[in-house]
Formats: structure tokens, sequence, C-alpha cells
């Protein structure tokens, strides 16, 4: 698996997984009919965001990042990120391999730590992988996600230091 930063060539790869993903309300604050361009304006981040994505050998893309700073001015030495893996693809740790990346790039951009702002409690699965890379969850805001089959839940907020 290989990590490499996104291009514009890469987003008709993206958008399919990200939509599917979006659509299904399950694990994204984004709106459910999130259109295609207003999802690329939020997932292809320029500099000094970044966004990339995984492939595989034969440069199928597996699944895609983008990182940025948290907040601006005095909170910009915190980062943050958001993650997607292709549903076909999942299990197969190209989750960890983006979240690794990740924090390899935030730690080498001087970032003091990173923050989740949004973790949907019952995406298990993910907060199984953020606590595995270090991450604690530091705050729960109850009920502030409304997922289609199980209702209100919480939204985490996941922190860890660099």
């Amino acid at each position: 698996m290989f990590v490499r930063t996104a291009t514009p060539e890469d987003w008709p790869a993206i958008w399919p997984f990200l939509h599917r993903i979006v659509a299904a309300g399950e694990t994204y604050t984004y709106p459910r009919d999130l259109g295609e361009d207003r999802a690329r304006d939020i997932w292809m981040l320029e500099p000094p965001s970044r966004t990339v994505v995984a492939t595989d050998a034969d440069g199928t893309v597996l699944g895609s990042a983008k990182m940025n700073p948290n907040h601006m001015g005095p909170g910009a030495h915190i980062a943050s990120a958001s993650f997607m893996v292709a549903p076909e693809h999942a299990g197969r740790g190209v989750g960890r391999a983006l979240g690794e990346h990740v924090l390899e790039w935030a730690r080498s951009e001087g970032y003091r730590g990173m923050q989740f702002n949004a973790v949907v409690e019952s995406n298990t699965r993910a907060v199984a992988l953020w606590r595995s890379l270090g991450f604690e969850v530091v705050g729960t805001v109850p009920e502030a996600f409304d997922h289609p089959a199980k209702g209100f839940v919480g939204l985490h907020i996941m922190h860890r230091y660099l």
C-alpha cells in the first residue's frame, strides 16, 4: 500500500466512495445529500493543508485522508484530519496506514497535537483504531449525531499529543 498526495485526477476515484459513505449518514456530519462540487471543495484541500490517497500496487485508490490545522491563529498548532476508506477495501489496514501517515505529516509540520472533532461514538471500528494510535476521548457531546438506524448518539472529541 502506498500513501501519496492526492491530485485532481484522483477525484473521480474518491467521489464514489465518499458519496456512498456520506449518503449512508452513519459516520460523517456532512449533509447526506452533499453534492459533488461541494464535496470536492471540502475534501481536496490546498496547501498548507493536504489531501492524500492510499493506493494498492496497481494504483487503485483504496481510501483518502485530508489534514489541516484544527483552528486558526492561536489554535493553529493543533492539527485535525478526516478519513474515508472505500467500503470494499475496509478491514485491510487502509485506515491505519492513512492514520499513521497523517500523524507523521503533522509531526513533520510542527503541530503539537491532533484533534478529531466529531468521531461518531457508534463507529466503534474508528474509535478503536484511533485509540490504538494513541488518541483519547477527551469529551463526548451527548446525542449530537442523528444516526439513521441508532437515533441520537454522541460525538467524541479525540486528541493525542504529537
